[in-house]
Parts: structure tokens; C-alpha cells; sequence
């Protein structure tokens, strides 16, 4: 007979602590319910304000200003294709639910980002939360939020913000440490503080790097997006839930294909936020190094002169 490892039960500890959360904490929960559902309805809400075929046409306009004619093109007839599957208001629910999951994120992930690049404790100790966050099913994080805010729009944006927050956490700490050291070494001889360096210098550099993990951050979210269907979050994910329950396979691939839409959308349109910078990076390396290298030259002539 085989020796069996005594159970811990881990899953009762957490229980319990969820359960201690939401009875002692209650106020401050439903404040970030009803928080978070004031912003998510009220977005929605600004978003279906106008006619659709006005906002696809503002949405096509702004597609042409960031990136292309060619992606305006495709905003016009992908958004127009929602409208004409009738699927604009829950196109337009998940669009705000996923601008506010982003937007908390992103608020929360930049800042922890810069201070794992700027300390290596705090990068150590963040490592492992982050891949703890990232190899967790996503369907996972809906049982505490659900005990905690009940259903609605408060426990989709609350996993989506945890689930898709870490690529923007990782990202930024690259690309603050792929800055050029001689760059930030340039910045430190001219007398900047710490913070100079990191708004002036870091940021920009890291710019690109740093919104390829918004990118991602709003991929993870728009797919989480889809997940909080489950929990009573309006919008296409919960049409997708429908689907699955009725065997639906039409509206299914309906709602399925405005997701694509409205994915390929955020996707090009954050790429493009990053390219112009990315495209003047090099030019803005060769100045600071050239500043640097003439600062060098100065201070080396100074010295020269009383010797001579």
C-alpha cells in the first residue's frame, strides 16, 4: 500500500480569506462596483449617443489619422458590418468595457513597470506574481470577482484588469532597460535627477517597447472581455454565451466576427501610436550621443588650456 502525502487544503484558506474579504470589506467593494459601472455605462452610453453610421464614419477618420487610408478602408466596412448585423450596441458595450479595463491597467502596470527596470528587488519579486497572473485560466478569476461584486459589468473589467495586466508590466520594464546606457549616461553628466532622466530620456526610448505591452494589454483584455459573458457583463461576450447555450451557430459567428473586427481595430490602431516614435528613435540616440560626445570635447579643451 502506497504512502499518500497528507492533503492541505489551500483552496479552504482561500476560501476563507474571499470569504472574510466580503463581509469585512463590503464598503469598499461596492464602491468599486458601482464605480466601475458608472464608467463602463457611461461610455457605452456616450459611444451609442451619436447615430452609428456617424460614429463609424469618426471611427474611419481616426483610423486615416494614425495609420492609413487603407486602414480607414477597412474601419469603414468592419464597423459598417457590425451595424449591419445589428450588433452595434453590444459591439459599443464591449468597446467601453475594454477602454476602461485598459486604461486602469495600464495606470496600474506602468509605474510597477518602471520601478521593476529601476530596482531589482522589486523586479524579483514581481516576476513570479506576474507569471503566477498569466498561467492562470482566465475562467479562474471570475469565481472570487463574482463573490465579490455579484454579476455585471464590475467583476468582467476587475479579472480583465488582473488578467491582462501583466504584458504591460513586462514590456515596460524591457524597455526601459533597453535604453542606451551612454544615452542615460549623457543625461547624468548634464546634471539630470533621477526623474529628468526617466521623463526625458527612458520613456521616449522605451516608447515603443512600452506600447507593444499596451497592445497586448488591450488584446488580453478584449479576450477577457469576452470571458466576463459569463458573469451578466453586457456586450458580445454575453451574446456568445447565448450562442453556446441555444446552439445558435449564426449568431455565434456574428458575434464571433464583430470581435475580429473590433480586435484588428485596437490592434493597428495602438501599433501605430508607437511607430513614430519608434521611427525617430535612432535619429534621437544620434543627438544625445553627439550632445554627450560634444560635452566630452568641451570639458577636455577646458583642460587642456591651463596646461598648455
Amino acid at each position: 500500500m502506497m504512502d499518500s502525502l497528507p492533503h492541505l487544503p489551500l483552496g479552504d484558506r482561500v476560501d476563507t480569506g474571499i470569504r472574510w474579504i466580503k463581509d469585512n470589506l463590503s464598503v469598499v467593494l461596492d464602491s468599486i462596483k458601482d464605480s466601475l459601472e458608472f464608467l463602463v455605462e457611461g461610455l457605452s452610453d456616450w459611444l451609442l449617443t451619436l447615430p452609428s453610421l456617424i460614429v463609424v464614419i469618426l471611427f474611419a477618420v481616426l483610423a486615416a489619422g494614425i495609420r492609413s487610408l487603407r486602414f480607414a478602408v477597412f474601419a469603414l466596412l468592419g464597423m459598417g458590418l457590425i451595424v449591419s448585423m445589428e450588433l452595434w450596441e453590444p459591439a459599443m458595450q464591449t468597446l467601453a468595457m475594454v477602454i476602461i479595463a485598459t486604461l486602469i491597467a495600464v495606470i496600474i502596470a506602468i509605474p510597477i513597470g518602471v520601478l521593476a527596470a529601476r530596482n531589482n528587488t522589486v523586479s524579483a519579486v514581481v516576476r513570479p506574481v506576474l507569471d503566477f497572473m498569466q498561467t492562470m485560466p482566465a475562467l479562474v478569476y471570475l469565481v472570487p470577482v463574482v463573490i465579490f461584486f455579484s454579476i455585471g459589468y464590475a467583476p468582467g473589467v476587475v479579472a480583465t484588469i488582473v488578467f491582462s495586466m501583466a504584458p504591460g508590466v513586462r514590456l515596460t520594464e524591457l524597455g526601459i532597460r533597453q535604453v542606451d546606457k551612454e544615452t542615460v549616461e549623457a543625461g547624468e553628466a548634464f546634471g539630470g535627477t533621477p526623474w529628468q532622466i526617466l521623463r526625458g530620456i527612458q520613456l521616449p526610448l522605451g516608447l515603443p517597447t512600452i506600447m507593444a505591452g499596451v497592445n497586448q494589454v488591450i488584446m488580453l483584455a478584449l479576450s477577457m472581455a469576452v470571458m466576463a459573458g459569463f458573469v451578466g457583463a453586457d456586450g458580445l461576450g454575453k451574446i456568445v454565451v447565448e450562442s453556446l447555450a441555444r446552439v445558435n451557430v449564426s449568431l455565434g459567428f456574428e458575434a464571433g466576427l464583430a470581435i475580429v473586427i473590433l480586435a484588428i481595430f485596437l490592434d493597428r490602431s495602438t501599433a501605430a501610436i508607437g511607430q513614430p516614435t519608434g521611427r525617430s528613435l535612432s535619429a534621437l540616440v544620434r543627438r544625445r550621443r553627439k550632445a554627450a560626445q560634444r560635452a566630452a570635447a568641451e570639458q577636455k579643451d577646458s583642460q587642456a588650456v591651463p596646461a598648455a
